[in-house]
């Protein structure tokens, strides 16, 4: 595991913050210089601290306002076929692989229940899946957050 000093912890949680800010906006509000913020930032690239450059888009305002989790029962060795085929379905958008009594949660969109069943369906369809659970999911409780971890990590 990678230590991250006060510093680099200072410029997550202003990212946590703003995700969308500038290097600098960044160095602006940590009063640092704009190069090192910029070679802070590399160096938590090449760390592998950031996941993804990708936007958040809403699938609600995209026309598929239910979310569900599905859980699926699978046979093992099949695994990597089984995931290969999972990601040729658009509706899927996530996959993780658990251990326990299910192998995969899957994090599904669709349009309306009956599309959810079509999705439901197509993803039991795959040879080697044995069985589905599907959950609905109603609400973010708690949404994707890091800056209560962040935070931490500053504090100790």
């Amino acid at each position: 595991m990678t230590m991250h000093d006060r510093v680099d912890l200072a410029l997550l949680e202003a990212l946590a913050d703003d995700p969308r800010a500038t290097v600098v906006a960044l160095a602006e509000r940590l009063r640092m210089s704009r190069n090192t913020v910029q070679a802070r930032m590399a160096r938590l690239e090449q760390s592998g601290v950031f996941l993804s450059y990708e936007r958040s888009i809403s699938m609600r305002a995209l026309g598929f306002p239910i979310e569900a989790l599905i859980s699926v029962v699978l046979r093992q060795p099949e695994l990597p076929r089984i995931a290969q085929e999972l990601a040729t379905i658009p509706e899927v958008l996530q996959a993780q692989g658990l251990s326990g009594q299910v192998d995969l949660m899957v994090r599904v969109v669709a349009r309306d229940t009956q599309h959810l069943f079509a999705v439901d369906a197509r993803i039991l369809a795959i040879d080697g899946v044995d069985r589905t659970e599907t959950s609905l999911i109603m609400d973010d409780v708690i949404p994707h957050r890091v800056k209560p971890l962040l935070a931490e990590g500053r504090a100790g």
